[in-house]
């Protein structure tokens, strides 16, 4: 470095020298200063655009990694929301439907979630929506599983009863087949026998000889056991076990007791006409879950399917009932 520069006198009109003083060295050490930081920040962002440091590089290898993973679990959740579908349909249209069970409540199966909102921790990051997505379908999918889980529990309860609920369903007719011909009346509306008004017939009427065979139609336990002069008249009501009851009225002899166990073609008494009634025959009735239901979608153990249709057809004729 120089220690004095040179300049003109335009007083003399000559050059002079001139040595620095401690200022021109603060201005020349700033100058020099100020350029070269400006070199060096030029520098470093020529090379932070044009080169990345290791840990950069290593941030983006990480980050390309998670964003990966997330994609892999969108792709993952979408396949077993889609396997659970699966599952849930075949609960329902087939699994259920074979045992008889009714669906499985859909408020159970599709539990709600409600309140504050869960994830607002994770809002406001460049990935937010995708992680929360993922979050969100995983949470319902863990309640959906726990709902399919119970419902196949119960599934499978069934199929261990199930020989027990095949033979507790009733399933055939409560008197000979020889008598179906004679079926005097069907489930439904019908017209009453002494009070002549169309009323609701809530079971079937069998037309028999005094004395038939009443035969129970599932096993089950006797749980009413009632000799009336009015209404059913001599009647027995059996409970079969999964939801099942059935009733036989008018009997002219009780063969059985309360609390007694009976066997599906058990013969539990006979055909007669007493109580509210005004021929011999059987009044018989299915109960499901406490509900009456037609009896005759019931006759499957016992019956070709020319005599069931036969049945259908002469239990659906608007006649006169019984009873």
């Amino acid at each position: 470095m120089r220690k004095h520069h040179i300049r003109f006198n335009d007083a003399q009109l000559r050059t002079e020298v001139v040595p620095y003083t401690t200022r021109d060295y603060v201005r020349w050490f700033l100058s020099r200063a100020a350029l070269l930081g400006g070199v060096s920040l030029l520098a470093i962002l020529i090379f932070d655009r044009n080169f990345e440091s290791p840990k950069v590089r290593s941030q983006k290898r990480q980050i390309a990694f998670l964003e990966s993973q997330l994609t892999t679990m969108e792709g993952q959740v979408v396949e077993m929301s889609g396997a659970l579908e699966e599952i849930t349909e075949r609960d329902e249209v087939i699994y259920r439907n074979i045992f008889g069970a009714d669906p499985y409540p859909s408020h159970l199966r599709n539990p709600g979630i409600g309140g504050a909102d869960r994830y607002r921790d994770l809002r406001g990051l460049e990935q937010s929506e995708r992680v929360i997505f993922i979050r969100e379908e995983m949470a319902e999918l863990e309640r959906r599983m726990v709902a399919q889980g119970e419902s196949l529990s119960g599934l499978l309860e069934m199929a261990e009863n199930q020989e027990a609920m095949l033979k507790s369903i009733p399933a055939i007719q409560p008197v000979r087949n020889s008598d179906l011909k004679r079926m005097a009346s069907g489930y439904g509306y019908r017209i009453h026998p002494i009070y002549k008004v169309r009323k609701m017939h809530w079971g079937m009427d069998f037309s028999a000889p005094t004395g038939s065979e009443i035969f129970a139609t599932g096993d089950g336990k006797v749980v009413e056991v009632k000799k009336k002069y009015n209404g059913y008249g001599h009647h027995v009501k059996i409970q079969h076990g999964f939801g099942y009851e059935t009733l036989y009225a008018h009997m002219s002899k009780i063969l059985v007791r309360k609390g007694q166990k009976v066997e599906r073609g058990e013969v539990i008494g006979l055909v007669g006409s007493t109580g509210t009634s005004v021929a011999p025959h059987l009044h018989y009735e299915v109960f499901k879950e406490g509900k009456r239901v037609n009896p005759a979608h019931y006759y499957f153990n016992d019956l070709s399917p020319e005599q069931y249709e036969q049945l259908l057809e002469a239990s659906s004729n608007a006649n006169q009932s019984f009873d």
